[in-house]
């Protein structure tokens, strides 16, 4: 058995811009492993905010046995974005062996188009307004927040797209009284969910206080290891796989977090087609799906994901799986 590690990058379509910073391209790690004449491949983009870089997640590729199946790998490298490369690697080579879709081989339904959030970059409230006018006839807007200045913001995206569903990203630059005084009023401005408003390990505030506007765990949700510790506070579970590490672990995730009650959101890092493939089989009724990071892309693989009205489709063989 054979692993390659490549580095990739992507145009942006334009600069993107959260709370943390700018960027105006997306790196990303390609990984294809090759068995018996035949490659399955699979994409990574390592986060800064988990200590990850592309130099250190290609070691830890590049660390693995020289032999290992999808299941041996789960015990070979943490949940992260090493894992899961490798592992939806894996599950393409599978299907390519078999001659099956991996939904088939997953034991799941055929899947089907899922409705995505569309990202709209942290700018001032005039020109958030301009680019939601722009995407009106999207269903689904997601206003990136955390800022002084976020009321504001989310009124001014609400006045370019009046019809549109909205959801907001604090990425955990909220306090649980910054919540408290904004929830009712984003309540009223039609927005449907918050992610992460209170920093991961700093968020035991929003344990059994009112929630007006649900709250969904991303950077406190990694892997099933993370459910205990969110009882109580948080509503919604932000699936990604280079959290969970793969396909294989973000559907016992999303397995188990139904069990518990909690709502689902599948959601990305922005990276090319080949890095949603996978998510697109979690996402199926999903409470929100947030799969737009082609769309923010200038250049993609091809036999690229087909967006359109209907929301995000499977993946072609070709692509993936």
């Amino acid at each position: 058995m054979e692993i390659s590690v490549t580095r990739d990058t992507f145009r942006l379509a334009q600069v993107f811009t959260i709370s943390r910073g700018s960027r105006s391209e997306a790196k990303v790690l390609t990984v294809r492993i090759t068995d018996g004449g035949i490659t399955g491949w699979g994409e990574c983009v390592p986060y800064a905010r988990y200590d990850e870089t592309l130099d250190s997640v290609t070691a830890q590729i590049e660390g693995l046995p020289v032999r290992f199946d999808r299941h041996e790998l789960q015990g070979l490298l943490p949940a992260g974005a090493a894992r899961n490369a490798v592992d939806c690697a894996l599950w393409d080579l599978e299907a390519k062996r078999s001659g099956k879709r991996v939904w088939d081989l997953a034991g799941l339904s055929a899947p089907r188009p899922e409705i995505t959030a569309y990202t709209l970059s942290l700018d001032t409230p005039e020109k958030m307004q301009a680019e939601a006018a722009k995407h009106a006839h999207r269903p689904l807007l997601k206003i990136k927040l955390g800022t002084p200045d976020d009321m504001p913001r989310v009124e001014a995206v609400r006045a370019g797209a009046p019809k549109a569903r909205i959801i907001v990203d604090a990425n955990e630059g909220w306090s649980a009284e910054v919540y408290a005084d904004l929830a009712p009023h984003l309540v009223r401005l039609g927005v449907s969910l918050v992610e992460q408003p209170l920093p991961a390990g700093q968020d035991e505030a929003l344990r059994g206080i009112d929630r007006p506007l649900p709250v969904c765990a991303d950077e406190s949700c990694h892997d099933r290891n993370s459910l205990p510790g969110l009882a109580g506070k948080y509503d919604v579970v932000n699936i990604k796989l280079d959290k969970t590490g793969g396909l294989t672990e973000a559907l016992a995730l999303r397995e188990a977090a139904l069990a518990q009650g909690y709502k689902v959101m599948v959601g990305c890092m922005i990276g090319s087609s080949l890095a949603m493939a996978p998510a697109v089989l979690v996402a199926q009724g999903a409470l929100v799906t947030d799969l737009d990071g082609p769309l923010l892309l200038a250049e993609d693989r091809d036999n690229a994901l087909t967006f359109d009205e209907a929301g995000v489709h499977p993946p072609e063989a070709a692509l993936w799986g």
